[in-house]
């Protein structure tokens, strides 16, 4: 048994599965998932687990390059907006970028694993671009 991490097995066997380039979508309960892609829905009730939780979670087990939000998220959720500019600094730049919602839906296709999070506050998405480690 792990001892910590990601316990989740279904979401820890995907992550080990990611490669350079391989890109995770971090989504809101409410997102359309792409029909084809590979989720681990974490979602147990409203809010639970938070887009917050989720991606603090994913950014200490992954080598994340860049990732990618909606530009709606700055004015419809300024929590989420704000957490991820503290996760990715200097935002907007390399390491986050905005798009309009719809772009980022559009985007979204090109997910390798789809990590869908129980939350309820509208745009709490990013599209992460895995890197290395070296």
């Amino acid at each position: 048994m792990k001892r910590a991490g990601i316990l989740n097995r279904r979401l820890a066997g995907a992550l080990a599965e990611l490669g350079h380039g391989d890109r995770v979508l971090v989504c809101d309960a409410g997102l359309p998932v792409p029909m084809d892609a590979r989720v681990v829905d974490l979602a147990f009730v409203a809010g639970v687990p938070s887009f917050a939780d989720v991606l603090a979670g994913l950014l200490d087990e992954l080598v994340v390059e860049g990732a990618t939000a909606a530009d709606e998220v700055r004015s419809a959720n300024p929590a989420a907006a704000g957490l991820l500019a503290a996760r990715f600094p200097g935002a907007p730049g390399p390491w986050l970028s905005y798009v309009p919602h719809e772009e980022l839906k559009a985007r979204s296709a090109s997910a390798r694993l789809v990590v869908r999070t129980g939350e309820a506050r509208p745009y709490a998405n990013a599209l992460l671009t895995c890197g290395v480690f070296f």
